[in-house]
């Protein structure tokens, strides 16, 4: 009798997470534990990290939960959210609900925010560059690159069309702690390399922006970038057709739905999937390091890039472009757009850089896109 007491209670033991743990996996609990306080207590971008780091908590506990089918068994549940990760779903979803909430006028407006959206994507060829040296092939390095664009979204695509499965997982929990770390990554690089004088700059206020403008935007960027480079049809394309929703203004349900609950449901399944490829297997690696320190250095790199080119901006127009600005080209948006006003204000209380550092924000996403679109051209991906 106590002999069938002792085994069930041995085989209840046996199935809990504390007997089929190693010490990788807490180590991956306490992080997940330190991004929830950073979401919850600190409020660094709670939309991205509660569900990521929640997926992390999950998988570290219970691996099956992210495992493919085998043995005639079900697949784990977060395996088929991040199958839509993989068939480039999700990310594309993103870039559609991203358009349909953002105002594209600034940049309507200033067309030579595009220069410093284009400057800021440097971060991303120069990581290719040194993740070649650091021994990546190729494709790997490409899809690590994109992480210096500060852009989830189009990291996971990327890596899914190249084939890299196996550092999806990494590239996605760097590129969006990055995405989120970016009230602290940005503003000690803006102040290092901008005088007092040229963060209290006032930009002169925007012109106002047609209706027609805002409509036929979307369509011609839409028509130039695809032709050019038919692979980023899946990104540009949804980030513009959400655009369009919001500014055709015949279609409200449709940019209601893009922008508000399509986007969050999205945001769950995306978030909690990249979260649950953080098993301690296959993240406490050689591997993973060198992806997140190539991913510092890249994004660190773009947001210098746009920064020095808002300088040059500000030279040849004698003072009339704040150097700030630049640092928006990154494609985190808004988040880099609202840095780039709170260093601004914290220069001058009433310097208002919001609206004009969403120009080189926008920029930035259509940017980071075309990127991708490039790595995939170079290697043939369709």
């Amino acid at each position: 009798m106590n002999g069938n007491i002792l085994d069930t209670l041995k085989n209840l033991y046996d199935q809990t997470a504390f007997a089929n743990l190693y010490w990788g996996n807490y180590l991956m609990i306490i992080i997940a534990f330190i991004f929830l306080f950073l979401a919850i207590k600190k409020g660094y971008e709670p939309l991205l990290l509660i569900p990521i780091s929640f997926g992390m908590l999950l998988v570290n506990m219970y691996p099956a939960i992210i495992q493919p089918a085998q043995d005639g068994q079900a697949a784990g549940l977060l395996y088929y959210f991040f199958q839509l990760d993989e068939w480039s779903i999700l990310p594309s979803l993103i870039f559609m609900g991203v358009g349909a909430m953002t105002d594209f006028g600034p940049l309507i407006a200033n067309p030579k925010s595009f220069l410093l959206g284009a400057a800021a994507q440097m971060g991303i060829y120069t990581a290719y560059l040194f993740a070649i040296l650091m021994g990546f092939n190729g494709k790997a390095a490409a899809a690590i690159s994109i992480i210096g664009g500060a852009d989830g979204p189009t990291s996971i695509f990327l890596a899914g069309k190249l084939g890299q499965g196996n550092l999806m997982g990494s590239i996605a929990v760097a590129a969006y702690s990055y995405m989120s770390l970016v009230p602290i990554i940005q503003p000690p690089i803006m102040k290092l390399l901008t005088t007092e004088k040229e963060r209290k700059i006032k930009m002169e206020q925007l012109r106002p922006v047609s209706k027609l403008e805002k409509i036929l935007f979307p369509i011609i960027i839409t028509v130039i970038v695809v032709m050019v480079l038919p692979t980023t049809a899946p990104l540009i394309g949804m980030l513009m057709l959400g655009n369009l929703f919001r500014e055709c203004g015949v279609v409200k349900q449709l940019q209601e739905t893009a922008s508000n609950a399509m986007m969050y449901i999205v945001v769950i399944l995306l978030g909690t999937s990249v979260g649950a490829k953080t098993t301690a297997e296959e993240f406490l690696k050689l591997e993973t390091l060198k992806i997140v320190v190539l991913g510092l250095i890249a994004f660190a790199i773009g947001t210098a890039s746009g920064v020095i080119f808002g300088k040059l901006m500000c030279f040849f127009t004698k003072g009339k472009v704040n150097p700030l600005i630049g640092s928006a080209g990154v494609s985190a948006v808004p988040m880099a757009a609202r840095v780039s006003q709170k260093v601004g204000s914290q220069a001058d209380p009433t310097n208002f850089l919001l609206m004009h550092a969403m120009g080189p924000n926008v920029a930035g996403v259509i940017g980071t896109a075309v990127a991708a679109g490039t790595f995939m051209a170079i290697f043939g991906v369709k």
